[in-house]
């Protein structure tokens, strides 16, 4: 075991030419692959080629464009055991977990199948005798860059609220899931005219290239708040539309009038599921001192029963480790996990720390691990406010048997999604707007559709 002290620095996932992508299973470092990235020249051609496809596609009847979903979303239920075997492989996710993603991302597909066509603008009363319009128009050629911790169901939402609405895609999903992202545009692909979709392999270096490419009208892209950033800044300068969903740092915030054992249930699933590698995981945990310590006792049972579960690689798992040393070094203690494993892979346990403060790293940055960091409260309200204080706005959740509580919370917190008395679950369709550092613009939803197109006024009069 490796004590607290935190590991090395790691070489990048790459191999040595610096031309491909070389991915290692989590779980025990053996080679999945590798992966060509694309050129410059490649990434130039692509979306060259589908500016050149657009006219036609934006002209398809939109029910002909729904009719190509259906028709992927099909292919993509049968293939949904081997991109979920992919997935295991490349990112450490439990294969029925990927599974239940790319399950997501076929009804995804079909759910964009029907809404497209019933997309519509509106007329307006204007004089009588003129005809005034307000028609959606597809935007153009939009570049798509997905994460790797649930690339399916994120890349299918983009990308077909895209292409239904008569927009051309380039897609780009991360360099930790190249081998997820190829199968998946090969899936595709078939079920649309020649250019309408385009899948590329590489780093952060060509999603720049296309992001930054002066034909591009939209960037749609899921996954760090750093990233996001330096896509907006690209956005800026070429004026293409920026679509943003960034980083969370979500909180639980825990009322002293519950269940501390359900709490602590819903606590584990939120930070540990996934290895806590979802963007609407529990981050940090603000515990009502009347329930705190039955609380601690249940969630610390928890993560020793969870285990050692898989990061996506190396150098995922010395970032989330640099978080829990930190904390600790800082007087944080450490109730389950926060040991480095010997061994191969990239393996982390899930961990429990209690006596953080809000002004630590595991507090105040999004640790994407199976983490756990526990702060206790006197009232509700102190809770509430040290959920509010963040400069992030993803998600929140809060357990409490108080409606006037509830009430509270979902009003005060400054996130696009907040969650009662459990930290997952909601509707299909709902479409939230992050908030600060977490982004901008729907993501999914009917709303979509509304971020992926342009609204042209129109206004018709006889001629004399």
């Amino acid at each position: 075991m490796t004590d607290l002290a935190v590991e090395p620095d790691l070489p990048p996932a790459e191999s040595a030419d610096g031309r491909s992508i070389r991915i290692h299973n989590p779980a025990d470092g053996t080679l999945v692959g590798d992966v060509a990235m694309a050129t410059r020249e490649e990434a130039a051609s692509a979306v060259a080629a589908a500016r050149a496809v657009f006219p036609a596609w934006a002209a398809t009847p939109a029910e002909e464009r729904a009719a190509a979903l259906r028709s992927a979303a099909d292919a993509l239920a049968d293939r949904a055991d081997d991109l979920a075997e992919i997935n295991e492989a490349e990112t450490g996710r439990p294969a029925a977990q990927a599974r239940e993603g790319v399950l997501a991302g076929v009804a995804t597909l079909r759910q964009y199948a029907e809404l497209g066509p019933l997309h519509r603008g509106r007329t307006l009363l204007g004089q009588p005798s003129a005809t005034d319009l307000m028609v959606p128009e597809p935007r153009g050629v939009v570049v798509v860059l997905t994460p790797w911790n649930d690339p399916v169901a994120v890349a299918c939402g983009l990308v077909g609220a895209a292409l239904v609405t008569g927009n051309t895609v380039v897609a780009k999903p991360s360099e930790r899931c190249p081998h997820t992202g190829a199968l998946l545009g090969e899936v595709l692909r078939p079920h649309f005219p020649e250019n309408v979709v385009r899948h590329l392999a590489g780093d952060g270096t060509v999603g720049s290239w296309l992001a930054g490419h002066g034909d591009v009208n939209v960037i749609a892209h899921v996954g760090s708040t750093a990233t996001g950033r330096s896509l907006a800044e690209a956005a800026a300068r070429t004026g293409a539309k920026a679509l943003l969903e960034n980083g969370g740092n979500d909180p639980l915030v825990i009322d002293g009038d519950v269940d501390p054992e359900w709490a602590a249930e819903q606590a584990a699933t939120g930070a540990f599921t996934n290895s806590g590698q979802i963007c609407v995981a529990v981050e940090r945990i603000f515990v009502h001192r009347a329930v705190a310590e039955p609380f601690v006792t249940a969630l610390t049972a928890a993560a020793e029963r969870a285990g050692l579960l898989p990061l996506v690689d190396l150098r995922h798992r010395k970032a989330v480790h640099e978080h829990v040393a930190q904390a600790v070094e800082a007087g944080a203690r450490l109730r389950a996990g926060g040991v480095v494993p010997d061994g191969p892979g990239s393996l982390y346990p899930a961990t429990v720390l209690t006596g953080c403060e809000p002004a630590m790293r595991v507090m105040r940055e999004e640790t994407f691990g199976p983490v756990a960091p526990v702060c206790v409260v006197d009232e509700f309200a102190e809770g509430l406010a040290l959920a509010r204080d963040d400069a992030y706005g993803l998600a929140a959740t809060v357990l409490t048997r108080s409606m006037t509580h509830a009430q509270q919370a979902w009003r005060a917190l400054p996130v696009g999604t907040v969650k009662v008395n459990a930290v997952f679950g909601g509707a299909p369709g709902g479409a939230a707007h992050p908030r600060g550092a977490s982004g901008h613009g729907y993501g999914y939803g009917p709303e979509l559709l509304d971020e992926l197109t342009a609204m042209k006024v129109v206004h018709v009069e006889p001629a004399p």
